[in-house]
């Protein structure tokens, strides 16, 4: 039997877009999800599907995931893609920005695991994805809260990964560097930088920031797909795996000594920019 597989975040030009397409390729039958349908593209492959899903919405989640056991009879794999940037100084995001942002990229990941843990267990089998990011183990400045997130997906993975195994469900951390991928475009859109703010001469910087992850060395989307598809179906997947651009500099950056780590930071961020 095909493997069914839910991802969350499948927006067109996205990870998780072609993630899905991935998964597609390998047989998998798959639910790509989005808040809004129209914004994924339709796909070739007959075994993709399209589905609605806002993952910071407890009915939303539970409606899908029971949707898709009511058609398919099980969820083998569950990738919780889905994500935004908060980008700024930390002290100009507002607290509404930055719940919503947790709620996101983090809650949205206790929010699916409390909804599908308990049907892998009735088969006693199932994997579960999570898409963190390395600035969530080396934070950097201007984009300080998805940092915060993205650690707290870390933890979330760590333990999961101890507590899912006396039911025989698999959890794999994936600590992308640079990825091409929208994200950046969509934070780009969203941001604006407060009239009292203290960090006015540094606004070059932050688009800087924000545009950091999708430069020339960047992985594109589909090479990430491929290589996490392949890990999350072989046999015995890991639970943890680092790729993507500039992922070999911050994993560097994880062992050295954290005055060294923030020296880095303040040399490479803080240089004024021109706008």
């Amino acid at each position: 039997m095909s493997r069914v597989v839910l991802v969350t975040g499948c927006t067109t030009g996205g990870i998780g877009y072609a993630l899905a397409e991935e998964f597609g390729k390998q047989g998998c039958t798959v639910y790509a999800t989005s808040r809004r349908v129209e914004t994924i593209a339709s796909f070739s492959n007959p075994k993709i599907h399209k589905l609605a899903l806002d993952v910071t919405s407890d009915e939303d989640v539970q409606s899908a995931i029971q949707s898709i056991i009511t058609q398919e009879g099980k969820i083998d794999v569950v990738v919780n893609n889905a994500g935004t940037i908060c980008p700024g100084a930390l002290i100009d995001n507002s607290l509404d920005d930055v719940k919503k942002n947790f709620d996101t990229n983090t809650f949205a990941i206790l929010r699916i695991s409390k909804a599908v843990i308990p049907e892998m267990a009735k088969r006693k089998e199932g994997i579960i994805v999570n898409i963190g990011s390395l600035v969530g183990e080396i934070a950097t400045p201007w984009n300080g809260v998805y940092c915060a997130t993205k650690a707290a997906v870390n933890s979330i993975s760590q333990v999961l990964a101890v507590e899912c195994k006396p039911l025989n469900i698999k959890v794999l951390h994936v600590a992308p560097g640079a990825v091409k991928s929208n994200i950046a475009d969509s934070g780009a859109r969203t941001f604006s930088l407060p009239a009292d703010s203290l960090y006015k001469a540094y606004l070059a910087n932050i688009m800087d920031r924000i545009y950091s992850s999708q430069d020339s060395s960047s992985m594109p989307a589909e090479v990430f797909a491929k290589r996490v598809v392949a890990k999350t179906l072989q046999k015995n997947p890991p639970q943890y795996m680092s790729l993507g651009g500039h992922s070999l500099v911050l994993t560097i950056l994880k062992w050295l000594p954290r005055a060294v780590v923030l020296g880095f930071m303040c040399r490479k961020y803080l240089a004024l920019k021109k706008p």
